[in-house]
């Protein structure tokens, strides 16, 4: 009894190795940032804009979608309308990046696993609100620290912020001050 009991653990580590394996093989790495990237949204080059940049690669498509900001990295996978078969999604380790200007070519992190500093005076694409990620908290927390903000994982960032008009447009609406974009 002991001999078939030690076989069926055996097998089941086995088969939860394999499919382990196949879930880490079925994850694809991050493209390096080219001067070629156009963002999803605002159909400009990506190196044209300062701050985190951002990829999603989708699981029948074996190319990246480029993003001009982490947050409309992160609002891609929010939107109704977006494709739902993501394969991998990548944010810019502004931890490792060289300056806010250039935010690097190479330096991704899961945006699953990533710390996101939300609310802080640092704009990006766009100028808009940022949700500036972190591969450790203890950068982001620093950054914090100095820009202002709060430390959310991507599970807690708030569709009110990654979607919203961002605090400075409220504010402007509040003022009366509400441009005409039409």
């Amino acid at each position: 009894m002991k001999t078939v009991r030690f076989a069926l653990v055996l097998v089941a580590s086995l088969l939860l190795a394999a499919c382990e394996n196949e879930q880490q093989a079925e994850t694809p790495p991050p493209f390096s940032l080219t001067a070629e990237a156009m963002g999803r949204y605002c159909g400009m080059n990506v190196l044209e804009h300062a701050g985190p940049k951002g990829q999603i690669i989708l699981r029948q498509i074996p190319e990246a979608i480029w993003f001009s900001s982490a947050r409309d990295t992160v609002a891609f996978t929010m939107l109704p309308d977006e494709p739902k078969e993501i394969a991998a999604i990548y944010v810019s380790d502004m931890g490792r990046a060289p300056s806010w200007d250039k935010p690097g070519a190479e330096n991704w992190v899961d945006a699953r696993k990533a710390f996101f500093v939300i609310g802080s005076a640092r704009r990006g694409g766009m100028g808009a609100e940022e949700a500036v990620p972190f591969s450790e908290e203890a950068a982001a927390r620093d950054f914090a620290g100095s820009n202002g903000g709060e430390v959310v994982k991507f599970d807690d960032l708030p569709e009110s912020y990654i979607l919203g008009a961002g605090v400075e447009a409220a504010d402007d609406a509040l003022a009366g001050g509400a441009h005409d974009h039409g």
